[in-house]
């Protein structure tokens, strides 16, 4: 009768189970809203649906200060560079959840201009359909994500820095605008 036998409670738990339920009640969004999916992912975060009762009441405009993005509209081919520069920004471990058909699909704008699936830029962990999703779907989305993070399904990730194959050069990449105020 060792102490293998006992069961894990909230005095006995793992530090690796606090850790999984620490990452996932504290995870804020990096709000990256292209098109009208952005809409529905303010409105989730207000009074009427309420975020912070699942620790996400804040989403960061600051990559370094976020570990969930949401890309919530359609991409663009000028604007996936950009995109994969704040994934990239931001600190480990992150996840990705891609709300929306055009976001995931592309959607109805099968063309030239539009990323087909934003898992071409960077890797997705959960998916939020429809067209746009509601507030209560990507809250499903956000909850499905938050027990794949305590289950330990979502290993963190080894950087490989390639991404989907996108390369940033430090020529497109423009320098910060700095206004001087006197």
């Amino acid at each position: 009768m060792g102490l293998e036998n006992l069961q894990h409670n909230f005095l006995t738990g793992t530090l690796e189970g606090f850790v999984k339920w620490a990452r996932a009640s504290s995870s804020w969004g990096a709000n990256f809203g292209l098109a009208c999916c952005a809409m529905e992912m303010m409105a989730a975060g207000a009074a009427n649906f309420d975020l912070a009762r699942f620790g996400m009441e804040v989403f960061r405009a600051s990559p370094r200060q976020a570990d969930v993005m949401i890309v919530a509209g359609r991409v663009s081919q000028k604007m996936a560079p950009v995109l994969r520069q704040v994934y990239d920004q931001m600190m480990e471990p992150k996840w990705v959840i891609s709300m929306g058909v055009c976001a995931s699909t592309g959607g109805m704008f099968n063309n030239y201009a539009i990323v087909q699936g934003v898992d071409q830029i960077v890797p997705v962990d959960v998916y939020a359909p429809g067209c746009p999703p509601g507030p209560e779907t990507l809250i499903h989305s956000i909850l499905t994500l938050h027990q794949k993070i305590r289950t330990g399904e979502i290993t963190r990730r080894v950087a490989t820095g390639t991404g989907a194959g996108i390369h940033l050069d430090s020529s497109t990449v423009r320098p910060p605008v700095r206004v001087r105020v006197s």
